[in-house]
């Protein structure tokens, strides 16, 4: 285990300024690190605990965790049992009233957004969310926080990275690592589920990267999501992602006829 600490004792103590604890998790990530942690320690806020935990990186990661030791409240690289494993370190290590996961490659969206979100506010809730701008490369696209909570056994309303926890429950309440794709959605829908207050703050958040794991294996996103919501109530719930995989599934196989037309029609052009 490789880990390194420092302190901060420029920080602002008063209850308009609550400490915010963000928690990077990251695994051979050299590629976009540093545009993570510049928009963690960059942010205006400046009561703000930032913890990196490392899964044993062989790349340049520790090279970039190093450079910017001196920002970094808290940070350890060793193999862990994966993502949620490492994200619950990161729980155990936070001191802040809230917790947020930036992780790898996502980034808050304006040097602001704390400050905009808990300077001088004060919140009784157990979960804020907000919209996130998701970048696909070529293009950009915000997509609203969907309010309707009602309709949270569908799956995640709102994206992860765009959620603060109350850092006293989701110690109490961490991730379950047997999900692999779905332990954040176990336990925001289960916070839903015990009546937890939620909250919309009407602003973008973060930025992510599409292309992730959740991204790419929907159809092993939603039979976890089945698993998380079906338990908790109706048998009718399996039946929806039941479905939702079938049409997941016809949705992938007209892609690859269209894109199989497309290559022949573009090689029967060019002869």
């Amino acid at each position: 285990m490789i880990a390194g600490a420092v302190c901060h004792p420029e920080r602002s103590e008063g209850s308009n300024k609550p400490l915010i604890t963000v928690v990077t998790v990251v695994y051979n990530g050299e590629q976009f690190l540093e545009e993570t942690i510049l928009s963690v320690i960059n942010q205006t806020y400046d009561n703000v605990e930032y913890i990196i935990i490392d899964g044993g990186s062989t790349d340049g990661t520790l090279d970039i965790i190093k450079k910017y030791d001196h920002a970094i409240d808290y940070w350890v690289s060793e193999k862990d049992k994966g993502i949620y494993d490492a994200m619950n370190k990161g729980i155990d290590l936070a001191t802040g009233e809230w917790i947020n996961f930036m992780n790898g490659g996502d980034r808050f969206h304006a040097p602001t957004t704390l400050k905009d979100i808990f300077l001088e506010k004060k919140y009784e809730e157990i979960v804020l969310f907000g919209d996130v701008l998701a970048d696909y490369g070529d293009f950009k696209k915000v997509f609203k926080a969907k309010t309707n909570l009602g309709n949270l056994w569908k799956g995640m309303c709102f994206s992860h990275q765009s959620t603060f926890l109350n850092t006293r429950y989701h110690k109490s309440n961490k991730y379950n690592i047997s999900f692999k794709l779905a332990a954040d959605f176990d336990v925001i829908y289960n916070a839903y589920v015990k009546g937890c207050l939620f909250k919309y703050v009407g602003t973008i958040i973060s930025t992510i990267e599409v292309g992730g794991v959740s991204y790419v294996q929907r159809e092993k996103v939603l039979n976890e999501y089945s698993k998380v919501s079906a338990s908790h109530k109706y048998s009718i719930r399996a039946l929806y992602f039941y479905i939702s995989r079938i049409q997941l599934r016809l949705k992938s196989m007209v892609k690859k006829i269209i894109g199989k037309k497309a290559t022949q029609l573009i090689i029967k052009g060019s002869s």
